[in-house]
C-alpha cells in the first residue's frame, strides 16, 4: 500500500495568495467604508462583512505561513490575535457610542483595519525573506 503525502504549498504561494486576497479585500473594505460614511449604499454592509471575513482569514493564513517560515513568534501571535480584534470591533461597532460621538468608533474601526493590513504586509515580507 502506498502512502500519499500531501506536499505543503511552497512559501511563495502560501504567502502570495493570501497577500493578494488581503490587498483586494482591504481596498474593497476602504471603498465600502467610505461609501457608508457618506450615508450611501447601506445595503452593501453584507458585502463588507464577507470581505472582512476573507481579509481576516487571509491575515491568519499569512500568520501561519510566516510561523512556518520562522518569522518572529511575537509578530505571528500578535497578528493572529489582531485577526480576532478586527471582527469583534466590526460586529459590535453599531452598538458603541451612539449619536454624534459614533465617528470615534468609525475612525477606530478604520485604524484597526490599517493595522491589519500593515501586519499582513509585514508577515508576507518577512516570510518571503526567510524562505
Amino acid at each position: 500500500m502506498s502512502e500519499t503525502h500531501s506536499e505543503p504549498l511552497p512559501v511563495d504561494k502560501s504567502v502570495s495568495i493570501p497577500r493578494i486576497l488581503v490587498r483586494i479585500t482591504f481596498l474593497l473594505q476602504i471603498l465600502l467604508g467610505l461609501t457608508f460614511w457618506s450615508g450611501n449604499a447601506k445595503g452593501l454592509v453584507p458585502v463588507h462583512v464577507v470581505s472582512g471575513i476573507v481579509f481576516v482569514v487571509s491575515l491568519w493564513a499569512l500568520a501561519f505561513a510566516a510561523n512556518r517560515a520562522g518569522v518572529s513568534r511575537g509578530l505571528v501571535v500578535f497578528a493572529a490575535v489582531w485577526g480576532l480584534v478586527i471582527p469583534a470591533l466590526g460586529a459590535s461597532q453599531t452598538s458603541i457610542l451612539h449619536g454624534g460621538a459614533h465617528w470615534v468608533i468609525q475612525v477606530l474601526h478604520l485604524l484597526v483595519g490599517l493595522v491589519g493590513i500593515a501586519l499582513a504586509e509585514q508577515l508576507a515580507t518577512k516570510a518571503t525573506a526567510a524562505a
